[in-house]
């Protein structure tokens, strides 16, 4: 790959305490490492004495506990989830038997794309459903804090994006990580969606992001700009691989992820399934019959 980008994956932390990594901004890690969590997930807090609370993260009573615990004698008056993985969204029924703060999300899972008439049954947390349906442009406030949502589908259909307009700072949630590129599973992922949303992001002037996996980004645009140019390379590669005759999505896989261990092939090649969903509906990919990881793809007039 040519495209070169500045990932960063060291963060200083310590499991189940909360820290503060920027003034109005806490933040504590939940203990669920792996390969698409990196450290674990971070939930973010807003404010002082009267807080929101930024993706509560996995069912796992210990973060929950940790994260109430350390609020002790503070109020949790609002509960913000970027999207419905379930690294992300189930801590939410746990942190309800501690409050009873409202839930602000754009929608359960697969609402962007229910809106389209596409139904999604899994990969998800389809037990959330919000309490406060929100979309683009809604402003949420608090006491000393405030946040614009900023819809973001593509890595979901249902993400969500949170501006914390009193520091230009953008609660990114998965949509733009600073230690790696998010995976595009369709139907509930789409990559067309996914790179609108990333040229949104180039139209404002947000001078942070904060990701809910690993460290911020100091440099917003210039990592958007390369994540776009990173999925143009991908295209570019699908195209090499139909012209040298690698015509699935199976065997192409090892050519444009060369180092990947194989345990990863399942979740690159729905990346690529998402690709080429993407060029086929811009003419530059044909297969007959539907786009799924088993069907045979060729270049037009090939």
């Amino acid at each position: 790959m040519s495209v070169k980008i500045p990932f960063r994956r060291e963060l200083d932390f310590a499991y189940r305490e909360i820290e503060t990594i920027a003034p109005g901004i806490r933040r504590v890690v939940a203990e669920n490492p792996g390969p698409f969590t990196l450290h674990g997930t971070g939930t973010y807090i807003l404010g002082e004495g009267q807080v929101a609370v930024i993706d509560p993260g996995p069912a796992d009573s210990a973060h929950i506990d940790a994260l109430v615990k350390g609020l002790a004698g503070e109020t949790i008056t609002h509960v913000l989830v970027t999207h419905t993985h379930m690294d992300h969204s189930p801590g939410c029924a746990l942190l309800r038997e501690h409050c009873a703060a409202p839930t602000y999300a754009y929608g359960p899972h697969g609402a962007g794309k229910l809106e389209s008439g596409i139904q999604v049954e899994e990969g998800g947390d389809m037990d959330f459903v919000p309490d406060v349906l929100v979309k683009d442009g809604d402003i949420i406030s608090g006491e000393g804090w405030s946040v614009e949502c900023v819809y973001t589908p593509g890595h979901t259909s249902n993400h969500m994006c949170f501006a914390y307009r009193e520091q230009k700072a953008l609660f990114t949630g998965d949509h733009v990580m600073g230690w790696s590129t998010s995976i595009i599973s369709p139907p509930d992922g789409d990559m067309g969606d996914y790179l609108q949303s990333l040229k949104k992001l180039l139209a404002r002037d947000d001078e942070v992001y904060w990701p809910t996996h690993g460290p911020s980004i100091g440099e917003p645009k210039d990592f958007v700009e390369k994540f776009i140019e990173h999925r143009q390379e991908r295209e570019d590669q699908i195209v090499s691989c139909l012209q040298r005759g690698l015509t699935t999505i199976e065997i192409m896989v090892p050519d444009m992820y060369k180092g990947l261990p194989e345990f990863m092939y399942p979740a690159a090649a729905r990346s690529v399934l998402a690709a080429m969903e993407h060029m086929a509906n811009k003419g530059s990919i044909v297969t007959t019959g539907p786009i799924t990881l088993n069907a045979t793809y060729a270049l037009p007039g090939s």
